[in-house]
């Protein structure tokens, strides 16, 4: 398979080669503000589990889908676009999820979403502002940088080694990271 560094709208069967694909996520203004207000007054004991403590905070926040209104249909349009670009019925697949909250000054470190079985990565934009951090996407001598918006998914292969820089506005930046796998499989 060849290498892919950008497909914006063709999905393919098998991510080893992928370097990244973008899909937007249609009228998702008003889902998106809910969502950013239900997740900055998220009770704690909403929070399941806090993990990956760099640089003084926590890099990945777990709340269960149900404890935020209109979650449950992002997710399922991101399950849709992740069967598409898999070419796997959406059904078969199940996924796992976290918020990246970076506040002005935090960065997210290296790292790739390779540990289990997972088949496609994601991230999904909530809430963005200019110079608010890119996320950089490695592909050996190759490295994408995708300046973010707000109603963007990013899918990427999970071995890809991917950050995000420097939040250098004055506001939060929020996004969903997304992991998935086929029912019937460990992880």
């Amino acid at each position: 398979m060849r290498a892919i560094l950008h497909q914006a709208n063709e999905g393919i069967c098998d991510s080893t080669d992928l370097l990244y694909i973008l899909r937007d996520f249609p009228d998702c203004a008003a889902q998106n503000a809910a969502l950013c207000a239900a997740f900055q007054s998220c009770p704690d004991h909403a929070v399941l589990r806090r993990s990956h403590f760099f640089n003084g905070r926590y890099e990945n926040v777990y709340i269960a889908a149900a404890a935020l209104p209109g979650l449950i249909a992002l997710l399922t349009q991101a399950r849709h676009f992740a069967g598409e670009i898999l070419d796997v019925a959406a059904e078969r697949l199940r996924l796992g999820f976290w918020f990246n909250a970076m506040r002005p000054g935090d960065v997210t470190l290296a790292h790739t979403h390779d540990d289990d079985d997972e088949l496609l990565s994601a991230a999904y934009y909530l809430q963005v502002a200019a110079n608010c951090g890119d996320l950089l996407i490695h592909g050996g001598a190759q490295c994408a940088r995708i300046s973010p918006r707000a109603g963007l998914f990013v899918f990427f292969a999970p071995q890809r080694l991917h950050e995000v820089t420097r939040n250098d506005s004055d506001q939060l930046r929020l996004s969903l990271g997304i992991n998935f796998g086929l029912f019937g499989t460990v992880g």
